[in-house]
């Protein structure tokens, strides 16, 4: 039985096969996002998408490494400082609606995608959300 990490990282990689669909599916991902909440168009309304996508794509990764290390990476650790209340201010429940809408992406372009996959997911990501929902309101002190 494979574990939930593996159904991730297998999904992930069926997902964004190569360099163009990658960037269709962090397209497609931005799309769904911002249109879930005018909150949320409202924080991405002078974004650079491009390097927004590079971002993520990046940021995705630290999730990865904090869900099976345990431990945030110093660039985690910037990412939650930069999303927290005193910089950017993305509010923690807009973590929930990035989610779902990453969870919908990838039923897009994951052709294997079913509801084991998406627990999977959500689970490998859970970790790396609570933390930056945990992180919002704290001084970069505390990092």
């Amino acid at each position: 039985m494979k574990d939930y990490l593996t159904f991730f990282l297998e999904s992930y990689d069926r997902a964004i096969e190569s360099a163009s669909q990658q960037d269709q599916f962090f397209d497609a991902f931005y799309d769904s996002f911002i249109a879930k909440s005018d909150e949320v168009a409202a924080k991405f309304a002078h974004t650079d998408m491009r390097r927004q996508r590079e971002m993520l794509y990046q940021s995705l990764r630290h999730m990865v490494d904090f869900s099976v290390e345990r431990q945030a990476s110093d660039e985690l650790r910037r990412i939650a400082e930069r999303h927290g209340m005193s910089q950017i201010d993305i509010h923690p429940h807009l973590y929930e609606i990035w989610l779902d809408s990453l969870i919908e992406t990838v039923h897009l372009f994951d052709p294997r995608f079913t509801d084991e996959i998406e627990l999977a997911w959500r689970v490998v990501l859970a970790p790396g959300i609570a933390y930056m929902k945990f992180k919002y309101a704290k001084p970069a002190a505390q990092y």
